[in-house]
């Protein structure tokens, strides 16, 4: 996962990644434009962010002292000089501004206190790297905090504002009308609040924003891992279900029959074969049922069974529906039980996954007729209606083979359930009024 995806950056480390991120979709060809002059890194752009700054509020403070020779109060050269040092020394500043925001609005403070000793108190002049800093603090500060330093930052300049505007301290500005040292420290304080708390309120929305949509890319993330799990989730327990009705239906009708050829060897040669040749057939058609469904767990591209033993491919073959009924029936009655099929009704065409669910139910049935009830009669009943299509599994009491395995597989009915309410059809198990089993899987059309 990536660094904008990872949970820990994105709450400890909100504000500074808001740097990290590329330009929004209207300024990506500056972006653009800053890579391919060779200003890729954060300090490389914050650095030439620095440089037009100070140019921007060197040309700013020229034209103040521009004005003031204009009225006959100009600035001494010395005081020039030391005010150009000051706003090029606060301009230069921004260019750390991303690794060290608290200290460089220390030291934007700290040089427009020196700025206000040297201009009159009625003039105002304020660098842009203050609108810069206040951004960046807004970004890394929690909102609190952030007001806190704001109303520290107001309160100290309006204070330094009052105490220059003081006769004894007026004398250090050129000559100029010296207006009330209270109304010239409010007047400090409130540009003071306007540029620092202003643009520190941006850059705090901007930075939540960010954060907010940082999270909502996680959470998608989140949510599609979740469904991915969901999904390998159901497919396994798919996979699980169709292994489980061909293993019980195929696998424990080989063990009876083999139970019943151990018995007959030595006494009876032809039936012995018979026997056999009929659990050849079975563990045939089980193997392939049993390559169709691991077929499904490979990745694609990834080598077959067969094309590594050079056994035929059994990819494309059907799988089984009602239309097998008849093939299921018939290798029920090889076994020596007493199956009876019947079907009434025009045939439906049905979706794949009701087609193969009619399928597995039935086979599941009469599993567990051969296995819980040896011997007793067993009808399968398929009515096709006009609003629904109907399978009736009934069998009569009977009596459990000793060959058969021992208690309960756990997984027959629960099987058939889980596909039925994946068509959603209604399936009904229970026992008969003559001691028999009955179960009963209905599918409503449209």
């Amino acid at each position: 996962m990536s660094r904008e995806n990872s949970a820990c950056p994105v709450v400890a480390d909100a504000g500074q990644n808001t740097f990290d991120r590329p330009f929004p979709g209207p300024l990506a060809p500056l972006d653009k434009g800053l890579t391919r002059l060779g200003f890729r890194g954060p300090f490389s752009r914050d650095l030439l962010l620095s440089v037009v700054v100070t140019l921007a509020s060197l040309a700013m403070l020229s034209s103040i002292v521009g004005l003031a020779k204009a009225e006959g109060t100009p600035f001494t050269p010395a005081a020039v000089a030391v005010l150009a040092a000051l706003t090029a020394a606060q301009s230069m500043v921004v260019c750390v501004r991303r690794t060290a925001a608290l200290l460089c609005l220390f030291a934007v403070v700290a040089t427009q206190v020196a700025i206000i000793a040297l201009l009159p108190a009625d003039v105002a002049f304020q660098g842009l790297a203050a609108f810069f800093v206040a951004y960046t603090c807004g970004t890394v500060l929690p909102l609190r905090q952030l007001a806190r330093v704001v109303a520290a930052v107001t309160v100290v300049l309006g204070l330094f504002g009052v105490l220059f505007a003081l006769p004894p301290l007026a004398s250090l500005s050129p000559p100029a009308q010296v207006p009330d040292p209270l109304l010239a420290g409010a007047g400090r304080a409130l540009s003071s609040l306007l540029a620092f708390g202003a643009l520190g309120l941006v850059g705090n929305d901007v930075a939540m924003r960010r954060r907010f949509a940082r999270l909502e890319r996680l959470r998608m993330v989140e949510m599609e891992k979740e469904r991915t799990e969901r999904a390998i989730r159901e497919e396994r327990t798919r996979v699980a279900r169709e292994l489980h009705d061909v293993a019980a239906h195929h696998l424990s009708g080989m063990v009876v029959q083999a139970g019943a050829a151990e018995k007959l060897v030595g006494r009876d040669s032809p039936a012995v074969a018979e026997t056999v040749g009929w659990i050849r057939v079975q563990g045939k058609e089980t193997l392939e049922n049993m390559r169709l469904v691991v077929g499904a767990l490979r990745e694609s591209g990834e080598q077959s069974y067969e094309e590594v033993e050079g056994a035929p491919s059994t990819d494309g073959a059907p799988v089984p529906g009602i239309a097998d009924l008849d093939h299921l029936v018939a290798g029920e009655r090889a076994q020596g039980c007493e199956v009876a099929l019947e079907r009434t009704g025009t045939a439906h065409e049905l979706p794949p996954a009701a087609d193969v669910t009619f399928y597995r139910v039935a086979q599941e049935a009469l599993a567990n007729a051969r296995d819980h009830a040896w011997g007793a009669w067993v009808r399968v009943e398929l009515h096709h209606r006009e609003a629904e299509i109907v399978l009736q599994v009934d069998n009569g009491p009977g009596s459990e083979r000793e060959e058969s395995p021992k208690g309960t597989r756990g997984l027959g009915l629960l099987g058939m359930k889980e596909r039925a309410d994946l068509i959603g059809a209604e399936l009904e198990t229970g026992t008969t009024d003559s001691g028999g089993w009955r179960v009963r899987l209905t599918l409503p059309l449209g």
